[in-house]
């Protein structure tokens, strides 16, 4: 299964991005997402799985969407919040985040947790505009990898 990781697209879709997105089996958008619209958009290329971000307080997305999100998927918990220092790593196996806008992918010391946040394709804080990837298989993460999208490549 193919996992794209989002976060803080703030109500902008780049074509970059979504022609990256293609072929996803799921989309997890780590929060400020700031558009109904970018949200049935991505539902229209794979199931979405979102929280709520800072600048998502004046939208409607559901009652599905809240400020954490929980689901289990390739036989993994996955916990989705926009800020790292909420998610509780004892409870996953992947945690996804953003706000920062600053990508990194890395296991935790203590939990083996992987933590992810893919940056922002919109708004980058260092470097580029990036997503994340992860590839899962049979209860394991095959691949997890910081994409840039860099209009260029």
């Amino acid at each position: 299964m193919r996992y794209d990781i989002i976060s803080d697209t703030h109500g902008y879709l780049s074509k970059r991005l979504l022609d990256e997105l293609q072929g996803a089996d799921t989309i997890v958008h780590a929060g400020d997402i700031c558009s109904a619209s970018d949200y049935r958009a991505l539902g229209q290329i794979a199931p979405v799985q979102l929280c709520l971000g800072n600048n998502d307080w004046s939208y409607d997305f559901g009652p599905e969407v809240k400020r954490v999100k929980v689901f289990f998927s390739s036989g993994l918990r996955w916990e989705v919040c926009h800020y790292r220092e909420r998610l509780d790593l004892k409870l996953c196996d992947i945690a996804i985040c953003g706000h920062t806008h600053r990508p990194f992918a890395e296991r935790d010391r203590a939990t083996g947790v992987l933590v992810m946040n893919p940056g922002s394709p919109t708004y980058p804080r260092s470097g580029g505009p990036s997503m994340g990837r992860i590839i899962c298989e049979e209860g394991k993460v095959v691949s997890a990898r910081i994409i840039p999208l860099d209009e260029g490549e």
